[in-house]
């Protein structure tokens, strides 16, 4: 019984390439340089679903085949020919999805940023609730949240912020952080009653998200003599000098004019550490969105103005309501998702994104 298999061609050369990686990680030599071991396992894990999947499908259809014949001298095989005749279509789909085009980015941890936009401390304070929200749902799932620099105001709010999030590990399936945060991207609008309001009025403030895959060396190479350096006295809440020497660093790429700064560390040298992981990632998101810009114009900027009308998210706490206005979800638990329960919306993005690849599209983020 010939049968057509989903990805034909590819996947015979996807089967190759996993037992490629398979060999390259079982020598000694490759574990040598950590950057290259993580990525061939990351690129292992990501194929390990598909090849599972594609063997399932051959056995299964070996089995029918073996079961067709016997069931023309045996009857009692002819409930295993039903069972298998509904499980390979199911297979086949499963595997076609595996093999549509996937973000190649799935696999990466994230450098993500928040700035606190229009609502002054309000919009400060709201900034530090999705902080938290972001910190606990990395709990949740086991990754490593590591605040990377953070401007903190008198309330205890922040007007910037900047938190590297990663996987333990490989991620399983090649699934990681980005491929669950990457829509978070955007303006989070919230309406309540601030702190600082003393006759109970609801005010609307919002926060910009700035999601951004984490680079490797291998993806970005940064020309030292493309870098102005600076630096300067931590300061805290209210200006404050937080320190007496220059550990602060402030980063300039002169060629496309990236600002970058960092004043968390107590020393100058861990600063500019943590602001070149800053810098590349957004050089790296920098070159995709340039390469992605004749395809889509959405993904250009995910905050092009911390302005409240141009929200993602709408976080309504007299209602107790959550609103993602790109996929008209609404969701009643607000307390439970600042606790860092996301799942339900992020699964129904993911759902969102899945749908619209596979007729070509994309979801806006």
């Amino acid at each position: 019984m010939a049968m057509d298999t989903p990805g034909g061609d590819r996947l015979g050369e996807l089967r190759d390439e996993y037992q490629q990686l398979e060999q390259r990680l079982a020598d000694p030599a490759l574990h040598a340089d950590a950057n290259e071991a993580r990525r061939v396992g990351r690129r292992y894990a990501e194929l390990g679903p598909i090849v599972r999947t594609a063997g399932e499908l051959d056995t299964a259809r070996a089995d029918l085949s073996a079961a067709t014949e016997l069931a023309t001298e045996d009857a009692s095989f002819a409930p295993e020919v039903d069972a298998l005749t509904t499980v390979i279509p199911k297979l086949e789909e499963r595997l076609a999805e595996l093999l549509a085009p996937r973000d190649p980015n799935d696999g990466k941890d994230v450098i993500l940023e928040i700035k606190a936009g229009e609502g002054g401390d309000e919009s400060a304070l709201f900034a530090g609730d999705l902080l938290r929200m972001y910190l606990r749902y990395a709990e949740r799932h086991g990754w490593v949240a590591e605040v990377i620099d953070a401007e903190e105001t008198d309330l205890g709010g922040y007007k910037d912020l900047s938190v590297a999030i990663k996987t333990k590990g490989i991620p399983e399936g090649g699934i990681g952080v980005w491929a669950r945060l990457k829509f978070e991207g955007g303006v989070h609008r919230v309406q309540r009653v601030p702190v600082t309001e003393s006759q109970g009025r609801i005010h609307t403030s919002a926060a910009g998200v700035l999601v951004l895959p984490e680079a490797e060396d291998v993806d970005v190479t940064i020309d030292p003599n493309d870098l102005r350096i600076d630096v300067y006295r931590s300061s805290g809440p209210g200006g404050q000098s937080v320190n007496t020497t220059d550990s602060a660093v402030r980063i300039t790429h002169l060629p496309t004019g990236i600002v970058v700064s960092c004043q968390n560390e107590k020393s100058q040298l861990q600063n500019k550490e943590q602001a070149l992981r800053i810098l590349r990632a957004r050089l790296l998101a920098a070159a995709q969105e340039e390469a992605d810009a004749a395809a889509s114009d959405a993904r250009r900027s995910q905050v092009r103005t911390v302005d409240r009308s141009e929200r993602i998210r709408t976080y309504n706490f007299p209602q107790s309501r959550i609103t993602d206005h790109r996929i008209g979800f609404t969701a009643y638990n607000l307390d439970q998702v600042l606790d860092g329960d996301l799942d339900a919306v992020l699964d129904a993005l993911a759902e969102a994104d899945r749908a619209a690849r596979l007729t070509g599209t994309e979801l806006r983020r």
